[in-house]
């Protein structure tokens, strides 16, 4: 996959907004064995950073499309939203 290919993914989901898992694990050390003593997952939502969109929006121009380009492309967007949350 092309570096400008990830790099437009990567600021599409920060332009949009993703949600996060996370895993904290504690442990204590007896009888030099680590044990499990705490596990606690949390879920974060990250929302839609509007620098990023500005970006998305300056690095794409949308102003020389036609409106059936412009209908394309959003139906576009739409799906990788769809396909995002899904995910």
């Amino acid at each position: 996959m092309a570096v400008d290919k990830l790099l437009s993914d990567a600021i599409l989901k920060v332009a949009l907004g993703f949600s996060v898992e996370e895993v904290t694990e504690e442990y204590d050390a007896k009888e030099g064995e680590l044990k499990l003593i705490k596990r606690k997952e949390t879920r974060k939502d990250i929302p839609p950073d509007l620098k990023a969109v500005k970006m998305m929006l300056e690095s794409s121009d949308y102003s020389a499309l036609s409106d059936e380009e412009l209908e394309r492309e959003r139906q576009r967007l739409l799906a990788q939203l769809k396909e995002e949350e899904t995910v």
